[in-house]
């Protein structure tokens, strides 16, 4: 979206939401409803430690770990042994929710066999949890499976039956303390990193078939893990989330098929729904430039011709392309064959920088620290956009499900000890100030948002690397392991998050208050 289309949309959205403004009476009225859940967000792999060395649980990371392809994840920031001081930390922000993993591979390390000591493990940080007050978002499937089940587990035509028999496995006994769960995290960007960017294992590039085949599998487990959870669990708030994408291929269309049955949609109908419904997406979300306006097109046209080293159930790909779907068989067997219209309670949402050309790069690029020889942009070189937030909160609103923010973060980079400021000038208690900001816009002018998730609560391992560093509490790995009061650029941003928190939850506009909330780039 031009820079100036963006200030126009800002403006009426804070004059519509009052940020920054405080009427009489309206500093005792706060801005979210009592149920509205502020958090930190976690996952299993990147803040347990424990994994992939002599003895330990091994997941599908565990032969780019031994043949140095990345950095080991080692001790991570250790949760699993000091769970309770973290989660003291969660108390201190005000947080009233924290999303935690669950690791298949630490829970069934051997096929078959349940380490029943783990799960004693998991069971007793979800009554820490509640102990402390703090709702727990338990995550089931956080980008790894056991070692066991190989690299390309989500190729294979069983998975979806394989990962529901898992969870009706483990629910059971996790349910007495959660009732809110994510069945598998950003499922377009495991597909995608897996098959067409190589930056997951098994590292393929441009493998757009398989892609699909993996996005078809996952698609189809989500809907039988929706089932299981149901039964097993009738009050269950359950959720996918997507990482929120400019191509409504890789994003908003999940959604759309997962509640294609709730809107009255008949299989033979979907196409032509679809259709409709990605104009309706790129109508509610930023415009193309040419370069972005390719990229959507590709990403249509990949996903709808490419073929699989494994096959695809149901119709041939000649048949999706014929009704226009750009989705096989196993996913929509599963979702018209539930006994759910629609598999999903909330639509689960991870904001960062959605603009899928934004990624794209000329190799010795600057960055943080130096320059980059990657054609794809750094995570601490992301375009920061609040205010496509509130865009992103209308897209997935108009289906009359809450909109939770589960993910929505800031990264800066920290080399061998360094920390580098990001060269947009941004910090961390800014973003934290507008993105709450662009949040209670989003619920003023109408649209139901029923968490904000930040990440990440300390900095974590960050998918084969340190460097990138999230956390509103950093960590200091080189000299002595410490985990810190500020965050890993010095600011407080702890402090700030539980500012806003308060003000928020008492009506004070004014905290939201400070620079634009757009950075034009």
């Amino acid at each position: 979206m031009p820079c100036a289309s963006r200030r126009a949309m800002l403006s009426a959205m804070a004059r519509k939401a009052k940020v920054g403004s405080a009427p009489p009476g309206e500093m005792s009225r706060p801005l979210v409803p009592e149920s509205f859940y502020f958090g930190v967000a976690t996952s299993g792999f990147q803040v347990e430690g424990g994994f992939n060395g002599p003895g330990e649980p091994s997941n599908n990371w565990l032969w780019w770990e031994r043949a140095g392809r990345v950095e080991p994840s080692g001790v991570a920031v250790d949760f699993w042994n000091r769970y309770e001081e973290h989660l003291d930390r969660v108390v201190a922000l005000g947080c009233n929710m924290v999303r935690l993993g669950v690791e298949w591979a630490r829970l069934e390390p051997v096929e078959g066999e349940i380490d029943s000591t783990a799960l004693d493990r998991y069971q007793a940080i979800l009554s820490a949890c509640h102990e402390r007050g703090i709702t727990p978002l338990v995550t089931l499937h956080h980008f790894t499976h056991p070692a066991w089940l190989g690299e390309d587990f989500w190729l294979e035509p069983g998975s979806s039956d394989r990962f529901a028999t898992w969870v009706d496995t483990v629910v059971p006994h996790l349910a007495p303390s959660c009732r809110h769960w994510v069945t598998l995290n950003e499922m377009n960007v495991l597909a995608m990193g897996s098959y067409l960017l190589g930056i997951m294992p098994p590292g393929r590039r441009l493998a757009a078939g398989d892609a699909l085949c993996a996005l078809d599998n996952l698609l189809a487990a989500h809907v039988k893990a929706y089932g299981v959870l149901h039964r097993l669990q009738p009050d269950a708030m359950v959720t996918t989330n997507n990482s929120a994408s400019s191509v409504y291929e890789l994003d908003r269309m999940l959604v759309d098929i997962l509640g294609a049955r709730s809107a009255g949609v008949s299989r033979d109908e979907l196409g032509a729904w679809l259709a409709e419904r990605r104009g309706h997406f790129y109508r509610d979300t930023a415009s193309a430039g040419p370069i972005e306006a390719l990229v959507r097109g590709a990403g249509a046209l990949g996903l709808s011709i490419a073929p699989s080293r494994r096959g695809l159930a149901g119709s041939s790909l000649s048949e999706v392309m014929a009704r226009r779907s750009g989705i096989p068989g196993r996913s929509l067997d599963a979702v018209y064959g539930s006994e759910h219209e629609r598999a999903l309670d909330m639509v689960g949402i991870d904001y960062y920088d959605p603009v899928v050309s934004h990624h794209i790069q000329l190799p010795g690029s600057k960055t943080a620290g130096g320059r980059s020889w990657e054609p794809a942009r750094m995570l601490w070189d992301d375009v920061v956009d609040p205010a496509g937030l509130i865009a992103y909160c209308r897209a997935n609103a108009s289906d009359g499900l809450p909109v939770w923010v589960v993910e929505n973060g800031l990264c800066n980079r920290v080399r061998n000890g360094r920390a580098f400021p990001r060269r947009d000038g941004w910090d961390r208690i800014r973003y934290l100030r507008e993105n709450l900001a662009a949040v209670v816009a989003a619920m003023d002018a109408g649209w139901q948002v029923g968490a904000y998730l930040h990440w990440s609560l300390v900095d974590n391992y960050e998918w084969g690397s340190y460097e990138p560093r999230f956390g509103i509490h950093g960590v200091d790995r080189e000299r002595g392991f410490r985990v810190l009061a500020t965050d890993s650029m010095g600011a407080d941003a702890a402090g700030a998050y539980r500012r806003l928190i308060d003000a928020v939850r008492s009506g004070d506009r004014s905290a939201l208050a400070g620079s634009e909330w757009i950075m034009c780039s």
